[in-house]
């Protein structure tokens, strides 16, 4: 029976390998799931080692060096711009545009130290992976329980202030691969008013050229991820948030809009280069 079997995943191989080569659909399904099992297997074996020193923001540093690797095996290339606007000892929030899990790899390359994600509780209850994201210290909280969530946030601020933390969040609350942002959730811009501490907003490009889920396609690419200047919120109360909400939403738009419109003029070149009908 085993002699059976050996042969029939030898006779398979061939196939699969033809069907990923010959097939976009295919190579996605594969990529997607490498990339999950990837994130699984190693927080498997990462979270004995950081258990040793226990929750800690120390711990990214194993999370951030277990992601890394990711887009050398994707062939995705990173450019990033305005990096110099987080070399600050304060602590700060940073808020980013969510389009995909590829924004994993964004956050990795340009998250500084002592700096820890705010992500939704259901995390937290994915096995290995929640166990591993919960030493990392990152924050959960639960957006649907609005007084829990309101604790968490005033709590985040007193441990800011107190252990020099950096706080990351996704406004938008969900992924996103439209073309412009989803309306920004507040809480981000209530954390940062309550610890007095500023603000840096920070746009990943549209990753429509190398990746879709609706199209289902995943190939290399480049992503280019711009960190925008401090916005300050020193003297700012929690009637100031809508405004301060809004403003760092249209400044981050402005820049996704540049981001894709530089997309867009790139692959008309390309389209019109000679090599491109041969």
């Amino acid at each position: 029976m085993e002699v059976v079997l050996l042969h029939g995943l030898l006779l398979l191989l061939p196939l699969a390998l033809l069907l990923y080569c010959c097939s976009a659909t295919v190579q996605y399904f594969c990529k997607v799931a490498f990339f999950n099992c990837w994130i699984v297997t190693l927080a498997t074996l990462l979270s004995p080692l950081a258990a040793f020193r226990g929750r800690s923001v120390e711990n990214m540093k194993l999370l951030r060096a277990a992601l890394l690797p990711l887009k050398h095996i994707y062939g995705i290339k990173m450019q990033v711009r305005g990096s110099e606007h987080l070399n600050i000892k304060e602590p700060f929030v940073m808020v980013c545009n969510h389009q995909a899990s590829l924004d994993l790899l964004g956050m990795v390359e340009v998250i500084p130290e002592r700096c820890v994600p705010m992500a939704k509780k259901e995390l937290l209850y994915l096995g290995t992976v929640g166990w591993a994201c919960w030493l990392s210290g990152i924050i959960f909280i639960d957006r649907r329980r609005r007084a829990e969530a309101i604790e968490v946030i005033s709590r985040t601020a007193r441990t800011m202030l107190r252990d020099n933390l950096r706080i990351l969040i996704f406004p938008e609350g969900t992924r996103n691969q439209q073309r412009s942002m989803l309306p920004f959730k507040r809480g981000a811009f209530h954390l940062a008013v309550q610890a007095q501490v500023p603000i840096f907003p920070m746009v990943i490009s549209p990753y429509w050229d190398f990746f879709s889920s609706k199209e289902k396609r995943f190939t290399s690419g480049t992503c280019s991820i711009q960190i925008l200047p401090r916005v300050e919120t020193q003297g700012l109360t929690p009637k100031d948030v809508p405004q301060l909400a809004e403003r760092v939403w249209q400044a981050m738009a402005d820049v996704l809009a540049q981001m894709a419109a530089a997309l867009y003029s790139a692959k008309q070149r390309e389209d019109a280069s000679p090599l491109a009908h041969h």
